[in-house]
């Protein structure tokens, strides 16, 4: 049976990012638009008063046709679902909404079992929470993500030579591997970018995951390592033993030196 409580009391919530009401902000600053695909009403009740007490504007799907439905036509700026939905799998809404859709994606799950995270990452979300979490929690882990996703998408148009057999299109967030283009996923793109910005020196772990999740995911070191995997079965001629990104065993991870500033 799935627990449905949510422990909050809005009276103990403090840790609120400004004391101006949500009415006072959204008339200088637009407000982040929230897509939440839920049918419990504890959380609704829950994420509802947590995300518009924090500025933020709440969209709502009853069920995963509804949540889809709206994602098309309402463009959120970021989705938080949960993993277990009245009408279709909640992995497969989050399959089809990965096929077409970047949008950034938190997925809430009442297991704490590191194998529903690492399915729930690798079918493509940015964040998987398990539940009860805290408003403070939820609320950090959505500014850091709306914020990783908008350094993304002002990134220079560049192109980076690797070696001739691999390059780096930052600006289209895909690498070409022997002269084919293989698309990124945006954490991929992210993580990819933060190791070769410090091609030939070794990234600790801490430092990755600020840069790439943000300083709330410092002790989430299995993301980095997930992570790293995925990048390495697209761009390693031998992901078994890779030539790109070097473990530094107990330290952190280093990107080889790109070929220009080996020249």
């Amino acid at each position: 049976m799935r627990n449905t409580a949510i422990p909050f009391n809005p009276a103990h919530d403090d840790v609120r990012a400004d004391n101006r009401s949500p009415s006072a902000m959204s008339a200088t600053i637009p407000q982040p638009r929230v897509l939440l695909i839920e049918d419990e009403l504890a959380t609704l009740d829950f994420a509802g008063f947590t995300l518009r007490s924090h500025g933020y504007s709440l969209l709502e799907a009853g069920d995963g046709v509804e949540g889809l439905r709206r994602i098309r036509n309402d463009l959120p700026d970021l989705v938080l679902m949960d993993a277990v939905l009245p009408d279709l799998d909640g992995m497969d809404v989050l399959r089809q909404i990965r096929a077409w859709s970047t949008v950034p994606l938190i997925v809430l799950t009442d297991s704490e079992a590191d194998e529903e995270k690492i399915r729930v990452l690798d079918l493509g979300a940015d964040d998987c929470l398990v539940r009860p979490v805290s408003p403070g929690v939820l609320t950090a882990r959505i500014k850091a993500l709306l914020r990783r996703s908008s350094w993304a998408g002002e990134q220079c148009s560049r192109l980076v030579a690797v070696d001739e057999r691999l390059q780096a299109d930052l600006d289209e967030r895909e690498v070409i591997v022997d002269g084919l283009r293989v698309p990124l996923r945006p954490t991929e793109f992210r993580l990819l970018s933060c190791l070769m910005q410090s091609a030939g020196r070794t990234l600790p772990f801490e430092a990755i995951l600020a840069r790439v999740w943000g300083p709330e995911y410092r002790n989430e070191t299995q993301y980095v390592h997930l992570y790293v995997t995925y990048l390495r079965q697209k761009i390693e001629p031998d992901p078994a033993h890779p030539q790109y990104i070097l473990t530094k065993r107990g330290v952190g991870y280093q990107f080889r030196q790109l070929a220009a500033a080996a020249a």
